[in-house]
């Protein structure tokens, strides 16, 4: 029996998978011990280190909950800017005028080509040189605007390249009944682009979410990681303190990619054809729709797979 990309493994074959993954295990238990033991040894698995978290809300109240919500705070205002930003500027990138491709194309490759703690560093400067921005309010503003250049730049490309991805068919059916440019791109390439974009677009947000923690590294703003040093400082408890700050990052991004899954499936479901065949009178009724402009029955809602205008 064959795979697409690869033969089944023979009995042999299996075999030797079966020492190899055994091999691995035995290694990966071994580094775990051995963690474990040199952990132990210095006396960072001690109750003692462990109690703020289990034993009392002090070190939840008082350091974990203002870094996280400093932490969303600023992920989820870059995300809100530099989602349709690089929207806007992918689409850009794909314009028939050379002028606004170029512009789109040096602004994107320029942005994205900078480091994100760079742009964090100059907004810091920016803001103190050319602003009334308070002090206290500059490492947040840095720390966003930074986030939204650099991702914003990254998205276009997302952005781009998902509707390249689509078969030219989609686009030259849509001008064969009178769609404009405008109309094609809204009503036919990004509903179906956007769920190939979307797994790339959820791992630029957990990106976002990650990066901020730059921000309290360099410009002392308080997000979560930030906390977690002071709060280590407090209790003399690093390796606890950061192991904490590490689960709830795991947590938070699982969170993101489990809900992209979710969104990703629904989508794919939704778009399921119902193989029905458009016949001469609805072409003209979906070109006559486009050409006023009007879509009293979501007919051209439908014109990403032709197939579904019958539903």
């Amino acid at each position: 029996m064959t795979s697409v990309l690869y033969d089944a493994p023979g009995p042999r074959a299996k075999r030797r998978n079966v020492l190899y993954t055994a091999a691995f295990l035995v290694v990966l238990a071994a580094l775990l011990w051995w963690v474990y033991s040199a952990l132990s040894d210095k006396g960072q698995l001690d109750w003692a280190l462990w109690k703020p978290f289990f034993s009392g809300s002090e070190a939840y109240t008082t350091y974990i909950w203002p870094g996280l919500q400093k932490t969303l705070e600023a992920a989820a205002l870059a995300m809100v800017i530099a989602l349709p930003l690089g929207a806007v500027l992918g689409i850009a990138r794909l314009s028939d005028h050379a002028w606004v491709r170029v512009i789109a194309a040096v602004l994107v490759e320029f942005f994205r080509a900078i480091p994100v703690l760079v742009l964090m560093i100059f907004g810091l400067a920016l803001f103190a040189q050319y602003t009334d921005v308070s002090s206290d309010d500059r490492p947040f503003y840095a720390v966003v605007t930074g986030l939204v250049l650099y991702n914003a730049s990254v998205l276009a490309e997302i952005v781009r390249a998902g509707i390249l991805s689509l078969p030219k068919g989609q686009s030259e059916a849509a001008l064969a009944i009178g769609l404009r440019k405008g109309q094609l791109m809204r009503l036919v390439l990004l509903p179906q682009s956007v769920t190939v974009m979307l797994p790339a677009i959820v791992s630029q947000l957990v990106v976002i979410v990650k990066d901020t923690a730059l921000g309290g590294a360099v410009l002392t703003f308080p997000e979560l990681l930030a906390s977690a040093n002071t709060m280590s400082g407090y209790y003399g408890n690093f390796i606890a303190s950061l192991t904490v700050v590490a689960v709830i990052y795991v947590l938070i991004n699982f969170s993101l990619t489990s809900f992209a899954h979710w969104l990703e499936g629904r989508l794919r479901r939704g778009k399921k054809s119902t193989g029905a065949v458009l016949g001469a009178q609805d072409v003209t009724d979906i070109a006559g729709t486009a050409a006023t402009g009007a879509d009293p029955a979501g007919s051209l809602s439908g014109i990403a797979d032709i197939n579904d205008t019958k539903k």
